[in-house]
């Protein structure tokens, strides 16, 4: 239960700070969480709320942990999609991608299949 509420305390940080800067500051975002590997278009503000979603399911994770632990599977499928399909050809080909980003989502990646309650999931 403890590693759950690191996670959704990690999560509330790290995604209360992207989901803010994108959303209302999105040169910003592009220059700072995104390295500039993107030019700014408005998908940066539909990253921001989706960030921000995590980043409210997350404080609702510290009072309920186990019944908000969807969103860490949610994490876990779109942080391993997008170092798969985005990521890893990047890497591959040489071309700039927000490397800060993939490290975060490739720790994120490790850690989550060990915090996530399986059972209570899949009940």
């Amino acid at each position: 239960m403890i590693g759950l509420k690191i996670v959704y305390v990690a999560n509330i940080l790290v995604a209360g700070w992207i989901s803010f800067t994108s959303l209302f500051f999105p040169k910003v975002a592009v220059r700072s969480i995104f390295e500039n590997s993107v030019a700014y278009s408005e998908i940066i503000r539909l990253v921001g709320s989706l960030w921000g979603a995590i980043f409210v399911l997350s404080c609702l994770g510290l009072i309920y942990p186990k019944r908000m632990a969807l969103v860490l599977l949610f994490q876990l499928i779109y942080k391993g999609s997008w170092l798969l399909a985005v990521a890893l050809p990047a890497i591959l080909a040489k071309k700039p991608f927000p490397s800060g980003m993939a490290v975060f989502f490739l720790i994120w990646c490790l850690v989550l299949p060990f915090v996530i309650p399986w059972k209570t999931i899949f009940q």
